[in-house]
């Protein structure tokens, strides 16, 4: 309880009920994240279309080596169930019809951000860290950069830098993938 007020922690089990109820729809933009729904910002044609060209760039670039997930949910958890711009996920025959991925599927994910940069980078950022994704790059239209987390621990990423214009990008997980920020920025 802080101050007289009481909140309530949904777990994915529950955030799942609401949605099979009715409570919570497809229309609704909400995801849940370390316990509490969190309503995701509209889509501007702007994000819409880095989102577009990063998943062409990644099929193209990338063929079967994975599967590109857009803007799919990704299980982080008990309480953690974001929905991730793009994902890079280990390809499965089923192609996740059983399960959503976990953060052992996930070689890198991606979050597109226009208006939520600082949330992204304050609170999604350390939170695929603590759950094991690899990577993640977080791609901050409004200041023209990608920070990128690497290397998960229990406290986050130990490793997370700024790539600006004219500099590249290589997934760990493909080294043969370069991309330019500016490709990416639009």
């Amino acid at each position: 309880m802080r101050s007289g007020v009481m909140t309530r922690r949904f777990t994915v089990e529950e955030y799942h009920r609401m949605r099979e109820a009715g409570i919570l729809t497809e229309d609704d933009r909400i995801e849940l994240i370390e316990g509490e729904l969190v309503e995701m910002s509209p889509i501007s044609s702007r994000h819409a279309a880095c989102v577009k060209r990063l998943a062409v760039l990644l099929f193209e670039r990338g063929g079967r080596r994975f599967l590109v997930s857009v803007q799919d949910p990704i299980h982080l958890g008990e309480r953690s169930e974001p929905v991730p711009d793009v994902a890079l996920l280990r390809p499965r025959a089923d192609f996740y019809a059983s399960a959503h991925p976990g953060p052992e599927d996930v070689f890198l994910v991606i979050e597109v951000a226009e208006s939520s940069g600082a949330y992204d980078r304050e609170r999604k950022l350390p939170l695929y860290g603590r759950a094991g994704v690899p990577e993640t790059w977080v791609v901050d239209l409004e200041r023209g950069e990608v920070v990128v987390g690497r290397d998960p621990s229990p406290e986050g990423y130990r490793t997370v830098r700024t790539a600006r214009r004219g500099e590249t990008l290589t997934p760990l997980a493909f080294p043969d993938l370069l991309f330019a920020v500016d490709e990416i920025l639009g």
